[in-house]
């Protein structure tokens, strides 16, 4: 059966969240204590691909809940172009290396580039024990329930992201944060229930020939991450923006065959709200993501509320299942196999 294996990972993320709550939750305090993050003027987030973009949203999250100086980036980036992206000599730094298999060529080759230039630790967040980037690394965050046998990310993704939040909030010593997050599972499976079947019919419309995704801050990432799973999975046009970016050249492709998937922030609602106004002036259909009702149909055609009662912060890993949702509906609708995406496999060797 086409995508029965993304399907039963997409489904599972509520449990696996549970689980990685309290898998982590002890690694991440016992990383904290031989490595406080106050004692380091630079974290690196690095990774490839969906772990790229998980980079993105965990460097936005360190700088936000830690108030960290944080950064995130192609794994590439950090040891083919070590002059424009390492540290500053001398700057006590701290490394990330993000990989779901832990054997990818490009990170494997960052974490060595990072170990010539600095002494700082290098710490890894993945799903198997037993690959090479965690035995190379001083420590790791391991999530074995979230290994797949698809080849786009879904539970692995998020469950990474919940790991490094529920680091980020320990390093913060923000206990209430890190005891909210144990909300996920259930608004997550709800979710999942209530708006399954209503995005993958979304997904499958024909009448869309373009898929944009919109988040700005710390959702930003996320919503690269939409774009990649419906590029993979349906091999379709998709681009993702943050809101503000979006009306500066690129709204020039907007028509009544663009649909919009927008993922609304608490910090900049007024004005993301404006900017989708825009989009379905100009055509577009506007599927938008929240927390609450915003309370006004001006703004969307399809309201999303997640009903979670947490800070943005601490969303980004709902904010994800209706974005795979999409993707998957479409890929079906297609007749292709979201499991094995066109052109990839789930390790990337050099």
């Amino acid at each position: 059966m086409r995508g029965q294996h993304t399907w039963t990972e997409i489904l599972s993320q509520p449990e696996v969240w549970e689980t990685a709550l309290d898998r982590v939750i002890p690694a991440a305090k016992d990383m904290l204590a031989r490595w406080p993050i106050k004692e380091y003027q630079r974290l690196l987030f690095v990774g490839c691909g969906s772990t790229h973009y998980l980079s993105l949203t965990s460097a936005s999250l360190a700088r936000g809940i830690a108030g960290a100086s944080a950064r995130g980036l192609p794994s590439s980036e950090l040891f083919l172009f070590p002059r424009y992206t390492m540290p500053a000599s001398g700057a006590q730094s701290m490394l990330w290396a993000v990989s779901r298999s832990g054997e990818t060529s490009e990170t494997l080759r960052a974490l060595h580039a990072f170990r010539e230039h600095f002494e700082g630790p290098a710490l890894t967040v993945g799903n198997y024990p037993n690959s090479t980037l965690v035995c190379e690394c001083d420590a790791a965050l391991l999530v074995p329930e979230g290994q797949e046998k698809s080849v786009a990310q879904t539970r692995s993704f998020s469950s990474m992201l919940l790991s490094l939040q529920v680091y980020l909030g320990l390093s913060a010593g923000d206990q209430a944060y890190v005891e909210s997050l144990r909300v996920l599972p259930s608004v997550a499976a709800t979710v999942l229930g209530r708006e399954s079947g209503r995005l993958q019919e979304l997904g499958a419309d024909a009448t869309f020939d373009t898929v944009i995704f919109l988040g700005s801050g710390p959702l930003y990432g996320v919503a690269c991450e939409g774009m990649l799973k419906m590029k993979e999975m349906s091999l379709s046009h998709s681009e993702a923006y943050h809101f503000m970016e979006f009306r500066h050249g690129p709204k020039s492709i907007v028509n009544e065959r663009t649909l919009i998937a927008a993922l609304l922030s608490d910090t900049a609602a007024e004005y993301e709200l404006k900017v989708l106004e825009e989009m379905r002036a100009l055509g577009a259909t506007v599927i938008l993501i929240c927390d609450r009702d915003p309370g006004d149909s001006r703004w969307s055609d399809v309201l999303i509320p997640l009903e979670s009662g947490l800070p943005e912060t601490a969303r980004a890993p709902l904010c994800l299942v209706p974005l795979q949702l999409l993707a998957y509906g479409r890929s079906i609708a297609r007749g292709l196999d979201p499991d094995q995406p066109a052109n990839l496999s789930s390790v990337i060797i050099l």
